[in-house]
């Protein structure tokens, strides 16, 4: 499996790139403003198409370049959070009144909302959905940071040895996107409008009980760790689970 991670966007929100071994098409989770060519590049010399984008919550720091790299491809997004990609922007507070410039400078222009917007299926929450060939996906509703967060778990081993390359473990892997809802020695903010910090622990709480320790959990912002180190040293997880 392919697994790549590129951080140098907006707010340094990590884009991840993943394709099983051997296919044509690939997954984009979270397009952050900046990522868009470094995706094109990527796919290019890997010989890989964009088959869809993926959307943890609809933040503009995860969403601007969205619709540059799906091009016809659907993007999939929570559908509580589907409300935000008529502007994402504009669902910030004041302390981000600055925003809107700096995500049109790195995305390379204004907000363009993608053609094809669509809410993640809603069998990918029960059995998962397999969005692009031999890589299912299931979905987990995750609201606190915003209405439709969701976090999304897949399997895999990752054989590919490049720059933003992530474990190289030489074994099958479980992995849980977790967007803005759990970082390596932290957790998402629940200020901003949509937020909610009673929804945000009751998550938390129901991920350490349902996600195995040792899954590896790649956020949407910085490196990424694992179920057990959070639960175990995040003392951000124990305020919320106390």
């Amino acid at each position: 499996m392919i697994l790549l991670r590129y951080a140098q966007t907006f707010l340094e929100a990590n884009t991840y790139l993943i394709a099983a071994d051997g296919e044509k098409t690939a997954l984009v989770v979270d397009p952050g403003a900046g990522s868009r060519i470094w995706v094109r590049e990527t796919l290019r010399d890997l010989d890989l198409e964009c088959a869809a984008v993926l959307v943890t919550h609809g933040h503009p720091d995860h969403v601007w370049d969205a619709a540059a790299v799906a091009g016809n491809s659907p993007v999939y997004v929570p559908a509580p959070d589907r409300y935000r990609f008529d502007d994402p922007a504009s669902y910030l507070t004041a302390d981000f009144s600055n925003a809107r410039l700096a995500l049109s400078r790195m995305g390379g222009g204004p907000w363009r909302k993608p053609d094809n917007v669509c809410d993640v299926p809603g069998e990918s929450y029960d059995s998962g959905f397999e969005i692009v060939p031999k890589i299912r996906i299931r979905a987990v509703a995750a609201p606190g940071h915003t209405e439709g967060s969701a976090v999304f778990l897949f399997a895999g081993q990752s054989t590919l040895n490049r720059d933003n390359a992530i474990l190289l473990t030489g074994r099958e892997e479980h992995f849980l996107l977790t967007g803005d809802v759990i970082f390596n020695g932290g957790i998402g903010r629940c200020d901003l409008p949509g937020g909610d910090e009673q929804k945000m622990a009751a998550t938390l709480r129901f991920l350490v009980n349902a996600v195995k320790p040792e899954t590896y959990l790649l956020p949407g912002h910085g490196p990424h760790t694992t179920m057990f180190h959070e639960t175990r040293h995040s003392p951000f997880m124990h305020a919320a689970m106390s």
